[in-house]
């Protein structure tokens, strides 16, 4: 059993050699010797047993926590035919031995074991596995030739029992603390009404928690001023800077205190006045240096690095190598948190080299050739270590140099390849000169004044010959310096004599100010989570702490994008920024002293004792036992807490309150007004923070306060769990006298109301197709002028308005003007399904003949061995940006755009000869009309054509809804 089907086609291209060709079946292949299937991914997974299964509408104190006596197991619903499937082969009386193939991990270990318990009688509730003997194919290459070696060192059941208890437990572990404590923070949330879903998790909180504190640390920060001096000497070689600073300086508490740093301006003045034009005295010292190349990657580390090099998230990181290790054979296992190679893999590292040197790749193959041609492949305890390898090794090449990789491809393949050849060559050299010039400054305090220069030449490029001058600029940089002020100058310094005086050419002050940390990327996030909060840039000490990291590599991509699909954070540029919910989660956890799900260093140590597990130097029911005590402890907490708000940060906006004009501060649930003087318990006026499940920023409340309106926002969530988008209002109710919030649809602003559009400050959009008006903005939406009440037009007569925002998805002006004048939009990609809740791309086109907007979907056909693109389409639902929108469906088929038509010579005198669509067309005979004044001063509603339109519409007078009718014939 593999845990995909690319797996076990590759499984049985190796085997047909040595065990006889395959038949294929539907769901499997088989000869003499073996079936062989495969997984997609995870097809069973565990649940609480339907006594203990609490649904979400009664989500409440009194039925936590749940820690069920065992768990039972469920399908998961869509590969649901795969696993009958599964199953049935497992049964079948001639299949006496089962060989788990999944990946080599503890994922694919639980894969396997849940398939196999699940296809088991039931007794009792529980499934209880086949019973079959287990035998386990550890798979770190794709290669036929590692496939088959496998085949002949399959590990036994008992071997993989760790690996198997600790895949358990994580997967019991995350149910427990994920339920429980998503439960308990739910229902305290709720506890005021409505239905607040809170997410929390035993690895995606505590991750979430080193956002929001470096954010706090941002926002804490107050920036103060320090000074320092730079000074250009002169020598008899030439001129060379300096920077001053104090030899006889310690570090201390001031985390931002620097040898060079002058904190008092008059003192760097009075320094630089007095070195000014002065003689100085030089000594020197030069010392050689050399640098290593990096480690080898593990999947954390090359997510670090694509991140920062390329952009790449984390997750399409992950994608790229797992798409190079499955389909194209040449990378090994991505998902590893080893960086170094088993002992008995030198011989492999030759063959890889080897292959790299004769391959096409003509920027990497030169290096490998030298690496071999010289000796640099050697048993080196850096590269090569046992006792640094667990289940798996680092990622390398594999001896099948891959072609026809996409760019995103190539670039990982090309990091992975050359930090590979990177760690066999030799260290770069470099020879790093210090030179400290002295001046005499009787009249000041301090005597002597001491002024710094420091070069760096690179004298053997080493393994930096592989990355050329890119990564000598990069690389030659000084790590661990945290300002960029304190990298020296990596530059040659002109030489001065022995004995030699020089002269101060100019001694400049630079005024500077202290920073704050900066954002996490995801790069840096990785290595917090690797580290378990604990900032540590070296690759060595890093590695030391790696078994206390937070998740593992195979899950931390998942963990980060989970908490930007939850909203917990937004991701701008390559920042990632916590949103406010995520400070109110925060603060909630702090406040009830849930230590367990707010630091990621607690955490990490659950990780640590789940790899003690695979290790055996655990037992399973220890690590359990912990778990449910700390699950139990934090239901408590959130149960048992009785004082009235969180404490916390708070905010007080600038706002006034509406009513009142009182000051407005923010408390755990609500904002809420404080009185005149901010401390009394004001008017009364106050609203929730987090309407329908969605917290505001404080801009946010800033701007509906002050506004009265906001919006439209979206990852509003209705009742029933559906997302929708909407504006709020701050309206005045007038039986109760004061303020209250309201969502706004913008569905039908004008019906019923007696208020007018007014569209005279507008430009509009294009001409609707449903009617002879334009398209403008109106409220959430994009209507016809005929479509509203307006002055000209007191009884709306169309039906055409499109949401500003469809299945999430926002339709900027920009698309609904080329809607109007070409007959569909660009491929947009942030509609979500309302039945999958997955994202989905799709153009939105102009259906004539339904008389409504559209979603025309870009499919592959083959055909005669290319692929040709087809475009399918279906109707939007009619009011899809609302909570009406949100479970609404649509069935009817639409056809897509037609292509441009040639207008005939009588249009065509009109609007010119060059194809177009029949909205176009109607666009530019309008244009037409307007430019040359035709309308009717008496009844605008009347065409009078002059000679060129008469050939067209084939009379002198006509309405202006006759016009499209009348094209019709004129595009052929």
């Amino acid at each position: 059993l593999a845990e995909k089907p690319s797996v076990a086609q590759d499984i049985v291209r190796a085997l047909t050699p040595v065990s006889g060709g395959f038949v294929k079946h539907e769901e499997h292949f088989e000869n003499e010797h073996y079936l062989v299937t495969s997984a997609v991914g995870h097809l069973v997974e565990i649940q609480a047993p339907e006594e203990y299964d609490v649904k979400r509408g009664k989500w409440s104190f009194a039925h936590l926590p749940v820690i069920p006596p065992y768990f039972a197991l469920k399908p998961v619903e869509k590969p649901r035919p795969r696993l009958n499937a599964i199953t049935r082969l497992a049964k079948r009386a001639d299949v006496t031995e089962l060989i788990n193939a999944c990946d080599a991990g503890r994922e694919g270990e639980l894969i396997f074991r849940l398939i196999e318990q699940y296809a088991g009688p039931v007794r009792g509730g529980q499934h209880q596995g086949l019973g079959k003997p287990v035998r386990r194919l550890w798979l770190q290459s794709m290669t036929p030739q590692a496939i088959r070696d496998g085949f002949q060192h399959l590990r036994s059941d008992t071997q993989m029992q760790g690996l198997a208890d600790a895949a358990r437990s994580r997967s019991e572990a995350d149910w427990l603390v994920g339920i429980n404590g998503t439960r308990a923070m739910t229902a305290f949330n709720s506890r005021d009404g409505g239905f607040f879903l809170t997410t929390v998790g035993r690895v995606q909180t505590p991750t979430l928690s080193l956002v929001v504190e470096r954010e706090e640390h941002i926002r804490r920060f107050i920036s103060r001023d320090y000074w320092e001096i730079h000074a250009q000497f002169a020598a008899q070689a030439g001129d060379y800077p300096a920077r001053w600073y104090d030899p006889q300086f310690k570090r201390s508490d001031d985390e931002h205190a620097r040898a060079e740093r002058l904190w008092n301006l008059a003192d760097a003045q009075a320094i630089a006045q007095a070195v000014l034009h002065q003689s100085g005295r030089v000594e020197e010292h030069s010392k050689p240096s050399t640098q290593a190349s990096p480690l080898l990657f593990d999947l954390t580390s090359l997510q670090r690095e694509a991140n920062a090099r390329f952009g790449y998230s984390a997750k399409t990181t992950l994608a790229l190598a797992q798409a190079l290790y499955e389909r194209h054979k040449a990378l090994t296992y991505p998902r590893t948190d080893s960086r170094h190679l088993p002992q008995d893999y030198l011989s492999v590292a030759r063959d890889t080299l080897q292959a790299l040197a004769q391959s096409r790749h003509s920027h990497l193959a030169p290096h490998a050739a030298l690496a071999l041609a010289q000796g640099y492949v050697r048993a080196h305890k850096r590269i090569f270590d046992d006792s640094k390898v667990s289940d798996h090794f680092a990622i390398i090449p594999t001896p099948q140099p891959p072609s026809g990789l996409s760019e995103a491809e190539q670039k990982i393949y090309d990091l992975v390849s050359r930090r590979f050849m990177a760690v066999f060559y030799p260290a770069a050299e470099y020879l790093i000169t210090t030179r400290i010039t002295q001046i005499d400054t009787p009249a000041l305090p301090r005597p002597i004044q001491h002024f710094k220069s420091e070069g760096k030449v690179l004298v053997q490029p080493g393994w930096l010959a592989i990355y050329g001058k890119e990564a000598d600029a990069q690389i030659a940089d000084d790590k661990n310096s945290k300002d960029k002020t304190d990298k020296p100058e990596n530059k040659t310094l002109v030489p001065v004599q022995p004995g030699e005086t020089v002269h101060t050419q100019a001694a400049d002050i630079k005024a500077l100010k202290t920073r704050p940390p900066a954002r996490y990327s995801e790069a840096t996030l990785l290595g917090a989570m690797e580290s378990a909060g604990k900032q540590v840039e070296d690759d060595e000490l890093r590695e030391a702490m790696q078994e206390k990291g937070l998740g593992t590599p195979a899950t931390r991509a998942a963990i980060i994008e989970g908490l930007l699909t939850e909203k917990y954070m937004l991701r701008e540029g390559r920042e990632l920024i916590p949103t406010a919910k995520a400070f109110q989660l925060m603060t909630l956890l702090r406040g009830l002293q849930v230590q367990e799900l707010s630091r990621a260093d607690l955490t990490g140590d659950w990780e640590y004792k789940l790899g003690q597990i695979e290790k055996g130097a655990l037992s399973r029911q220890a690590f359990m036992a912990d778990i449910a005590a700390m699950t139990e402890r934090i239901v408590h907490k959130a149960k048992e807490y009785d004082r009235d708000t969180i404490p916390g940060d708070y905010a007080t906006l600038q706002a006034p309150c509406p009513t009142c004009g009182g000051r407005i501060k923010e408390n755990y649930r609500r904002w809420a007004c404080t009185g005149v003087d901010g401390q009394s318990e004001g008017c009364g006026f106050s609203f929730t923070k987090s309407p329908a499940g969605r917290t505001f920023e404080t801009a946010e409340a800033e701007t509906l306060v002050r506004e009265g309106r906001i919006g439209p926002l979206e990852g509003f969530r209705s009742k029933a769990g559906w997302p929708f988008t909407a504006e709020i209002t701050l309206s005045f109710d007038q039986e109760a006298r004061h303020h209250k919030l309201e969502f706004d649809f913008g569905d039908d602003k004008t019906e019923g109301s007696g208020e007018l559009a007014d569209f005279s400050g507008q430009s509009p959009l294009g001409p609707s197709p449903a009617d002879d008006g334009q398209v403008y903005e109106w409220g959430n939406s994009y209507v016809s002028e005929r479509a509203v009440a307006t002055v000209h037009n007191p009884t709306p007569s169309s039906q055409f308005k499109v949401a500003k925002v469809i299945l999430q998805q926002p339709i900027e002006p920009e698309q609904m003007r080329k809607l109007l004048t070409q007959g569909q939009t660009d491929v947009l990609d942030k509609f979500i399904s309302n039945r999958t809740r997955r994202p989905f791309k799709a153009r939105l086109v102009w259906d004539a003949d339904a008389q409504k907007v559209g979603f025309a979907f870009e499919v592959r056909e083959g055909g005669k061995g290319r692929a040709a693109a087809k475009t399918t389409a279906r109707p939007v639902a009619k009011k899809a940006a609302s909570k009406t929108a949100a479970r609404s469906s649509a069935k009817k088929a639409v056809r897509a755009p037609a292509a441009g038509k040639t207008p005939s010579a009588a249009l065509a005198a009109v609007i010119g000869a060059e194809p177009v669509s029949r909205p176009q067309a109607l666009k530019k005979v309008w244009e037409y009309i307007r430019a040359q004044n035709l309308q009717d001063p008496q009844d605008r509603r009347t065409i009078v054509a002059d000679a060129r339109l008469r050939q067209v519409l084939g009379r002198d007078r006509v309405g202006m809804l006759e016009i499209t009718g009348l094209l019709g014939p004129h595009l052929a």
